[in-house]
């Protein structure tokens, strides 16, 4: 049994007792959704607990994130800052802190700092490309395995947020990669050559997005 949230999925425990007369749901901090409950509760009656809760329980899920990104740190373009957790909405940048509010969404911040960085490292890139292609159609989404893609016969590069996290050269490397595909569509040697012609420290940040 687990719990979707945010594209993510989340161990659900299961305890009975048998002195229990009630449930109790909470997020711990390994994020495993913990339900305490009587012995005789169904796992159906389980899952109708969770759905009936279902927003008290991202609610849960999110004040753990946000607990976890004030201990580990936040990430922006490959530097570390720490947070700093303050009332209302807003996301403010310092010289090393992050100063983030309680109401905050890290992941539309992202979104919308990415949507104008992406779009400016990608003309960079395309106007330094050594190959004539199509200026391509750029397209902005979290994804868990995979760094970029292209759709080469629709000439559409998409770009993981996750990069806003990285150094810029690992984004300027992800878009000469996916760029390099409206060239060879594949990953052949022809195509690694073309990728090795537009970023020759390819493999430093290719073996740096690998190991972080």
């Amino acid at each position: 049994m687990v719990f979707e949230f945010q594209g993510n999925s989340y161990p659900v425990e299961v305890i009975r007792k048998p002195r229990n007369k009630n449930s109790y749901l909470r997020v711990r901090e390994d994020f495993t959704l913990s339900i305490s409950t009587n012995r005789f509760t169904s796992d159906r009656a389980i899952l109708k607990m969770i759905e009936e809760n279902r927003s008290s329980i991202e609610k849960m899920y999110e004040k753990q994130i946000k607990k976890k990104e004030a201990t580990d740190g936040f990430f922006y373009l490959g530097k570390r800052y720490d947070v700093v957790l303050c009332s209302g909405g807003q996301i403010e940048l310092g010289e090393a802190r992050v100063f983030l509010g309680k109401d905050a969404s890290l992941e539309k911040w992202y979104k919308e700092q990415a949507k104008t960085l992406f779009l400016e490292r990608l003309d960079f890139c395309y106007h330094h490309f050594t190959r004539n292609i199509p200026y391509p159609k750029l397209r902005l989404r979290w994804m868990k395995t995979r760094w970029g893609v292209c759709n080469y016969r629709d000439h559409v590069v998409t770009l993981n947020l996750e990069l806003m996290k990285k150094p810029l050269a690992c984004l300027d490397y992800v878009i000469y990669h996916e760029l390099s595909h409206l060239v060879e569509p594949n990953h052949s040697s022809s195509f690694w050559k073309v990728v090795e012609e537009n970023d020759p420290d390819y493999k430093k940040w290719r073996r740096f997005l690998k190991t972080n």
